[in-house]
């Protein structure tokens, strides 16, 4: 990616100041939870190692087409990345995103650690590659409604409404809907392999970890 932006100036000015300070530190910490490094990012962005530690300590000013590349890198909506001021409204209204036909509407937003997501998947056409993917993390799925056909390794699953899966993201994988029409799903996504922990009470009363 061509790199033409100068240094960011020793004093922002006024207006923009409170937006951009927190840049730097937002963007290090998205990058440093995921498990990547500068040169992962620069290799998935097109931006220069350079221009990444500079944004990310704080002297280069964030451009609008370099948080634009960062905000989808790291799937975040763009307000995260810049610390958007609150509009007073207490309600939250997540941007759905739209990825080979499937929806993800975000439920979760702070930075790092398990992300949710509710995943609305649509009927899949019989001539749909069945392509297993693997990468970093842990995935948490429930079924909401519908049905989910989930590829695992050597395990070929149909999951119902009421159902959970949870695996290691590095086992090779591939999921879609099971029936004529759309799958809702709730998946909780950990990128550095957080395991979800679900509390139960056995009937001594006694809380237990599983």
């Amino acid at each position: 990616m061509r790199d033409d932006h100068e240094d960011l100036p020793a004093v922002a000015d006024d207006d923009l100041a409170p937006v951009l300070a927190g840049v730097g530190s937002r963007l290090r910490a998205l990058r440093r939870n995921r498990g990547a490094t500068l040169n992962d990012l620069s290799t998935n962005t097109g931006i220069s190692i350079s221009t990444l530690s500079r944004l990310e300590s704080g002297r280069r000013r964030p451009t609008l087409e370099l948080l634009l590349l960062l905000a989808r890198a790291h799937h975040v909506p763009l307000d995260e990345l810049v610390g958007a001021p609150t509009t007073g409204d207490p309600r939250i209204h997540p941007r759905p995103t739209t990825r080979h036909g499937m929806t993800m509407l975000p439920l979760s937003r702070r930075p790092g650690g398990p992300q949710a997501y509710k995943l609305i998947i649509p009927a899949r056409s019989p001539s749909e590659a069945r392509e297993q993917q693997v990468h970093e993390g842990y995935d948490w799925l429930y079924v909401l409604s519908g049905g989910l056909h989930l590829l695992l390794g050597e395990h070929d699953l149909v999951l119902r409404a009421g159902e959970v899966a949870e695996f290691d993201t590095r086992t090779p994988h591939w999921f879609a809907s099971a029936g004529p029409g759309a799958a809702e799903v709730l998946a909780l996504f950990g990128p550095q392999g957080e395991r979800m922990h679900v509390r139960a009470r056995p009937q001594s009363g006694k809380t237990t970890t599983t």
